[in-house]
């Protein structure tokens, strides 16, 4: 049994799923999976919030809309969530369990007992405090239970023809920040105002970091000679600071996930 066919018996067995739906790469086959093996009782729950970018929820949207899959979206107010803006090194651990809370909330209205999220065997790699606010609420993981890895879900997910294949990883707007500066509304906008411009320019896997007023920009290294020419280092530097960076600088080691942690590897 190939592991597509595991997991939609999994999803089967469940009989009815809540997918936390955020439009990425992971959340795509799982709902697709789900909805596939389920219909009507498989419902995308997504949480809007001013983390979330705008280009995202857009996706999400027009793929439930696209495959007629019943589509929730809840919206939350970042200073609802207890010490979230302070953005302590456990913010992920304090923001999961609050949205997730919500999630499950909302499954229950409508009669569903399980809802369950795209993390895969690769997100157990790193420093993810949300993991354990999954694990304490009771979050289903079928893609990480069926053994699914990153290029597990990029392969079947072309070979189901979704779009999502090869779709930059992407993340919450507010893991852009280095843990203690304080999360606001106003530098939100800045990241993905930044991260926007830096996409349409055609940079696919790009991630706008701020330190106070200095943006990092981080891309793959092999663009480091596109937006070095003038022409296009300009462009970047003039749009950035128009949206309130005071500077602007590219980080030498290029794009990787979680690089905020870095600095919490060096404090211990």
């Amino acid at each position: 049994m190939n592991k597509l066919e595991t997991l939609r018996e999994y999803l089967s067995s469940l009989g009815n799923v809540a997918v936390a739906f955020s439009g990425g790469v992971d959340s795509t086959l799982l709902l697709k999976a789900a909805h596939d093996v389920l219909g009507d009782r498989a419902i995308a729950v997504t949480v809007s919030a001013s983390f979330t970018a705008q280009r995202e929820m857009n996706e999400a949207d027009e793929f439930c809309r696209n495959n007629n899959i019943a589509h929730v979206k809840i919206h939350v107010d970042m200073s609802e969530i207890d010490s979230f803006e302070s953005n302590p090194p456990d913010r992920c651990y304090v923001c999961k369990h609050a949205l997730f809370t919500r999630i499950f909330q909302s499954a229950k209205e409508r009669g569903i007992n399980n809802v369950i999220d795209g993390s895969n065997l690769d997100d157990l790699g790193d420093y993810r405090p949300g993991m354990k606010a999954l694990d304490e609420l009771g979050v289903i993981s079928p893609l990480r239970e069926c053994g699914f890895t990153k290029n597990d879900v990029r392969e079947i997910s072309r070979e189901l023809g979704l779009t999502t294949w090869n779709k930059p990883s992407f993340a919450c707007l507010a893991s852009r920040f280095v843990y203690g500066e304080r999360i606001t509304p106003e530098k939100l906008i800045m990241i993905e105002r930044a991260e926007n411009f830096l996409i349409d320019m055609g940079f696919r896997q790009v991630r706008a970091r701020i330190h106070g007023d200095i943006a990092r920009i981080e891309i793959m290294p092999e663009d480091f000679a596109e937006i070095l020419r003038d022409s296009v280092r300009e462009k970047i530097y003039d749009a950035l600071t128009s949206y309130g960076f005071s500077y602007v600088t590219l980080d030498l080691k290029g794009y990787r996930t979680g690089s905020m942690n870095e600095q919490l590897d060096i404090q211990r």
